[in-house]
């Protein structure tokens, strides 16, 4: 996915930036980038991989080096950004989130018009340029942006440094966010507000979708008015966003935490405690031990200091590593009991069936899974979060296929909650991956806990129900 801070100050704003920038590194996987601009030195950019270290590590030297009240970063995990052009708009400096899934009919249309890209190693064309040179064929920096929105099949959010100001330009469907804040003489854009209260940010909206904004150190102008209709995506609240993170005034944290809370009071299950898969899962298993009343208990811990989140890595077998030596069960608080553990999701089921196998090898007694989102059905065209390449890497489809002969027939079906269909499909993956049972949230309560109407959050990737 990934995720990107700017800023603009009355003040040198390299320490804002570069903090704010970091706080988004939960969201991104390979590579983050930094940008100022100055009156004096012009636009000062730097990228680095983050494939082998984190993001302060790699920019803490450099910082001196960069000069001015503005700038951007971004932890990408796609392509190296930002991305600088010159253009009759004026110079810039660009960073992007999000999935282009026509970007190589778009590079094709370009080069048929005497456009010309560069090549990344990999020999493709590198999106947030390929966004760049969208926006140059406006005439304006509005119709520049929504002449990406027409374009992109997926979905395309902006950060856009300009020698007069910083432009804040939310995708079209508002798929992934963009809040902005405020303090005395600065504004900030983050993916994540989580960027904000450490640096004496206070929340001063959040932008709407295909909303586009100037910052100044002086205020916010609206250059575009947003959409009516959003499609934000549910796996935001779901996986992807830290804690203390608010999106479209919903904390995350408080939203986990009334999911659990509403689907214990749907289970019957005795067990004798309620863990949380770290991270994501805590949330969830909290409210869901306050539902059951039955006490929470860490009987896995993650250990933080040294592994990242397990889809970071490039490969299926170093994930599957990384899954494995980040969680450190607690024999103490399994042995002999009867334990319900919470987790965000199931996508391959693999780091999960491997977990479920060491905790049995503990003492777990019994070993129930709740799972916080319905199964997913259908990959995500949107905003790409996970590293499945084809939708039969999912379990579920991989299930239907041994069920059915074909991973794609009666779809509907299966992701219809307690049909017959959907019914034996969970069984069959808590039979696979050894639980003593395992229950998925409908998409109901999911939505409850959301707290925004069904038709403004994404679920595609639940019920098949969102379009480009």
């Amino acid at each position: 996915m990934g995720g990107f801070f700017g800023t603009i100050s009355t003040q040198p704003c390299i320490t804002d930036l570069y903090y704010g920038t970091d706080y988004n590194s939960h969201l991104g996987t390979k590579r983050g980038g930094l940008c100022t601009f100055s009156a004096r030195k012009g636009f000062f950019r730097s990228i680095h991989n983050l494939e082998n270290a984190y993001f302060r590590t790699r920019f803490e030297d450099e910082l001196p080096k960069f000069e001015g009240n503005s700038g951007i970063g971004v932890i990408s995990d796609t392509d190296p950004q930002p991305i600088l052009m010159r253009s009759h708009l004026g110079r810039m400096a660009i960073v992007t989130v999000g999935k282009i899934n026509n970007l190589e009919e778009i590079a094709n249309e370009l080069l048929e018009e005497g456009g010309h890209f560069s090549e990344m190693s990999s020999g493709k064309t590198n999106p947030t340029e390929l966004v760049a040179h969208l926006i140059t064929r406006g005439k304006d920096w509005v119709s520049g942006i929504e002449n990406v929105y027409n374009k992109v099949m997926g979905s395309l959010s902006m950060l856009i440094l300009t020698e007069d100001g910083l432009i804040a330009a939310r995708d079209r469907l508002g798929r992934t966010p963009i809040i902005i804040g405020r303090k005395d003489g600065a504004y900030a854009a983050s993916s994540e507000s989580t960027s904000f209260p450490n640096l004496d940010y206070e929340v001063e909206r959040f932008v709407g979708p295909g909303e586009v904004l100037r910052l100044t150190p002086d205020g916010v102008e609206q250059m575009r008015k947003p959409e009516q209709q959003m499609q934000v995506c549910s796996f935001l609240w779901v996986y992807y966003g830290f804690p203390t993170s608010t999106y479209e005034g919903r904390n995350v944290e408080d939203m986990r935490h009334q999911c659990g809370l509403e689907m214990a009071k749907t289970d019957d299950v005795q067990v004798d405690s309620v863990s949380g898969i770290p991270d994501s899962g805590v949330g969830m298993a909290t409210g869901y031990a306050e539902g059951l009343k039955v006490p929470f208990r860490r009987a896995i811990s993650k250990y933080t200091p040294t592994w990242p989140r397990s889809f970071m890595p490039s490969t299926q077998e170093t994930r599957d590593l990384v899954a494995k030596m980040k969680l450190i069960p607690n024999r103490d608080m399994l042995r002999g009991k009867r334990c319900l553990f919470c987790d965000d999701s199931i996508v391959r089921g693999t780091q999960l069936r491997d977990n479920i196998r060491v905790l049995f090898d503990l003492g777990a007694k019994e070993v129930h899974m709740r799972i916080a989102c319905p199964p997913l059905i259908y990959g995500c065209p949107f905003i790409n979060f996970s590293a499945s390449k084809s939708d039969l890497e999912l379990i579920t489809r991989r299930v239907i296929a041994d069920l059915e002969g074909d991973p794609n027939k009666d779809l509907a079906e299966y992701a219809k909650t307690n049909s017959p269909k959907y019914k034996q499909m969970v069984e069959e993956i808590g039979r696979r991956l050894g639980l003593t049972s395992l229950k998925f949230n409908t998409l109901e309560i999911l939505i409850r806990s959301i707290g925004l109407p069904k038709e403004h959050v994404c679920t595609h990737c639940f019920d098949g129900s969102s379009h480009f």
